[in-house]
C-alpha cells in the first residue's frame, strides 16, 4: 500500500473515532432530555441493547426506543457522564468497538440514585453515520445516593439497589480476571 493511501486511512480513521465519541456523548444528551425525535438515530436498525441482569433486552431501533420510553416512567432527571473511551477497529471500516466508562446520576420512582456502568459497544456505519449496533450495560453500582458509601464498603456484592431486591453487580466480581486474581473461578 503507497504512503498517501495509508495517510488517507489514518486520517479517515482518526476522523471516525471522533464521530463515535460525538455517539457516546450525544447518547447522554439524548437520554437525560428525553429528546425522543433525535433518539433513532442513534441506532442501527437492528440494534441490541442489552444489560447483562437481563432486565434490559431489545433488539431492533422500534424496540430500543420503547425500552427506553419504559425506563422514562420510573425516571425523574438524570446526568449522564462518560469518561474513559476505548474505540478500536478492525478491518472492516464500517465497523467499531468500544468500551465506555460511565457514572449517572437520576431519579428513580422519586429517589434520588448513582449509578457507575461500563457500556461495552459494538458502532457501525449505517447510511453514512456512526450508530450504536449494540450496548451492553455492566453495573458496578446502581443505589439510593444514601446507600452510597455502604455500597462501596468490603465484601457488599449487593451494589445493585434499583429494584425491589438488591442483588450482585455485574462488575467486578463477575469477571474472570477478577476471579482469577482473588482465586474465585466459578
Amino acid at each position: 500500500m503507497d504512503s498517501t493511501r495509508a495517510l488517507e486511512q489514518r486520517i479517515q480513521q482518526l476522523e471516525d473515532r471522533e464521530a463515535i465519541k460525538a455517539l457516546i456523548a450525544r447518547y447522554g444528551l439524548v437520554m437525560d432530555d428525553r429528546d425522543m425525535a433525535r433518539m433513532p438515530s442513534l441506532f442501527t436498525h437492528d440494534v441490541r441493547i442489552l444489560s447483562r441482569d437481563g432486565v434490559m433486552d431489545a433488539r431492533g431501533r422500534e424496540a430500543a426506543v420503547a425500552l427506553y420510553k419504559g425506563r422514562f416512567e420510573v425516571l425523574g432527571p438524570s446526568n449522564h457522564f462518560t469518561h474513559d473511551k476505548i474505540i478500536e477497529f478492525g478491518d472492516d471500516p464500517n465497523h467499531a468497538t468500544g468500551l465506555v466508562l460511565s457514572h449517572a446520576e437520576m431519579q428513580r420512582r422519586g429517589q434520588p440514585m448513582l449509578a457507575a456502568i461500563r457500556y461495552a459497544d459494538s458502532y457501525r456505519r449505517e447510511e453514512g453515520e456512526w450508530r450504536f449496533a449494540e450496548r451492553i450495560f455492566d453495573f458496578f453500582y446502581y443505589v439510593p445516593t444514601a446507600e452510597y458509601i455502604d455500597a462501596l464498603g468490603p465484601g457488599l456484592a449487593t451494589r445493585m439497589r434499583a429494584y425491589d431486591t438488591p442483588t450482585s453487580a455485574d462488575i467486578p466480581e463477575k469477571l474472570a480476571t477478577w476471579q482469577t486474581y482473588y482465586g474465585t473461578d466459578e
